[in-house]
């Protein structure tokens, strides 16, 4: 069984010291491996050897990098990018569910977050968003693909917080740029 190196940091070396005296004070004869390990923990603060080897294995989890970012096709990202004017105005709805997805959340990214609009304040928003003049096509489908919150009375709107794909973030960081 291979054994895993686990770091021994001790911020106080004289508190480490005092307390390893004091521990091995109370003894007859030499302390056993398993015995020493756990006498080495208390004085670094830990309950024992598990509980030191635990935390080092958490922290080693926690410090681990992130998962790779999720990749761009900037193929997509271009395509899309047509549908919109030098303003970044969406032009015209367009066919392909993929590039519906990525208009989408370019539209997302102009409603502000954390406010409440009434059903007239959202359209005004979404036509200014948008230059094909459907705004109720526009809400109802950030509302039936979970970017906008809406009651069941149809006064109340508000922009659900998510994270948008790698694909969205480049369209609307492109369309910032261009404009």
């Amino acid at each position: 069984m291979s054994r895993s190196q686990i770091p021994f940091v001790a911020d106080d070396m004289s508190a480490l010291a005092r307390s390893l005296r004091t521990q091995l004070a109370g003894r007859d004869g030499l302390p056993g491996h398993v015995e020493l390990l756990n006498m080495l923990s208390r004085a670094a603060g830990r309950r024992n050897f598990q509980h030191f080897r635990a935390q080092a294995s958490a922290h080693e989890r926690l410090a681990a990098p992130l998962a790779a970012p999720e990749p761009v096709d900037h193929l997509r990202v271009a395509r899309t990018a047509r549908q919109f004017d030098a303003d970044g105005c969406l032009t015209r709805w367009p066919s392909r569910p993929w590039q519906r997805q990525l208009c989408l959340w370019v539209l997302w990214s102009g409603i502000p977050a954390g406010e409440t609009f009434s059903e007239k304040a959202i359209s005004t928003l979404l036509n200014g968003l948008q230059r094909f003049g459907d705004h109720a096509l526009m809400r109802r489908e950030l509302v039936d693909n979970g970017l906008l919150f809406r009651t069941d009375d149809c006064r109340i709107y508000r922009r659900i917080e998510r994270k948008p794909p790698a694909d969205a973030v480049a369209l609307i960081r492109h369309l910032k740029t261009r404009a």
